[in-house]
């Protein structure tokens, strides 16, 4: 006989009644939610420890309760099937879990892009559909046994549609503390010299949907009192600047209430290339980062970079408008 500390797997070898019908359907359920997995018709494994155990227990008891039979086995496998080989039935069956949870948290994310201002009930829905994937992921986790491959994907897909979820959620706050376009016509714009993307990106989208009249002011970072008149961007103490994940241009269409296909994809851009936070995927964001440093490296006035990153985001915006995005 082997020693007991070999004996690493536990088997439930179970009949069951074909009526009632349902009864089939509720024991696969309860041996998928233990995590165990099938080596025979009627033959489920799990590794040998006092949780499994006390989970086949309970099916065991149930089985026998509805006029079935089953059996529980301490076990090793001594031919046919090694142990390599169960435990990669685990990392399998676990990896398909995961990639369900990673596709649904991608298509969620990216009905979430495509909605215009998600209704009361829609943003419930949504906050609720969270919920179910992260418990469904750490229901996953609890009998991911031998660390299956796709962990790693589903918790950034998770984790992207949380961070979106959140940013969304800002917006619709900035949203709320709207302002009036008419209220800031003639005003001049003063941000930090030495503009960069969203600096670039803010000014433009100022002067192309909010006035475009506007005047631009470029000054030093610290020091500088604003003069009656004169809204800040993306400064330090400024009337619009980054809040919480949203950059600059994120919280301009909100304040402003701008908000398009085209212009949603210059903000992931935008948001992109400044935060570097790995939040969105455009294939085409690391292109246009290196034309936003050209522009930068090719001019050091703040006004020649604004002539030119204007033309940029003019073309741009086209391009998306008629794509849609």
């Amino acid at each position: 006989m082997p020693d007991a500390q070999e004996i690493r797997w536990l088997l439930l070898i179970h009949q069951i009644p074909p009526k009632p019908a349902y009864l089939r359907v509720k024991v696969w359920r309860r041996l998928q939610r233990v995590g165990a997995v099938p080596v025979k018709n009627s033959v489920y494994v799990l590794p040998k420890n006092e949780q499994t155990h006390e989970d086949f227990l309970w099916l065991l008891r149930e089985v026998k309760e509805s006029g079935g039979d089953a059996f529980l086995c301490e076990a090793r496998f001594a031919e046919g099937l090694s142990d390599d080989a169960v435990e990669q039935l685990f990392r399998s069956a676990r990896d398909e879990d995961y990639q369900a949870v990673s596709r649904e948290s991608e298509q969620t994310a990216k009905s979430l892009r495509k909605k215009h201002k998600p209704n009361g009930e829609q943003q419930k829905q949504l906050a609720l559909d969270l919920e179910r994937l992260q418990k469904r992921l750490a229901e996953i986790k609890a009998i991911d046994f031998f660390g299956a491959s796709n962990r790693d994907a589903a918790e950034r897909a998770l984790f992207t549609l949380e961070a979106q979820l959140h940013d969304r959620s800002l917006q619709d706050k900035a949203t709320a503390d709207q302002w009036r376009i008419e209220d800031v016509q003639g005003r001049t714009w003063v941000t930090r010299k030495g503009i960069h993307v969203d600096r670039m990106a803010s000014a433009w989208l100022v002067r192309r949907f909010v006035d475009e009249t506007a005047n631009f002011k470029f000054v030093p970072a610290k020091g500088y009192t604003p003069q009656a008149g004169e809204l800040r961007f993306d400064m330090y103490e400024a009337e619009f600047t980054h809040e919480g994940d949203l950059c600059t241009f994120e919280v301009l269409m909100g304040r402003f209430g701008l908000d398009n296909a085209a212009l949603r994809a210059l903000a992931e851009i935008v948001h992109e290339i400044d935060l570097k936070d790995g939040k969105f995927s455009r294939p085409e964001t690391p292109g246009i980062d290196r034309l936003i440093t050209g522009i930068a490296i090719a001019h050091n006035e703040d006004e020649a970079r604004l002539t030119r990153a204007t033309a940029l985001f003019d073309d741009l915006y086209e391009y998306y408008r008629r794509k849609r995005a």
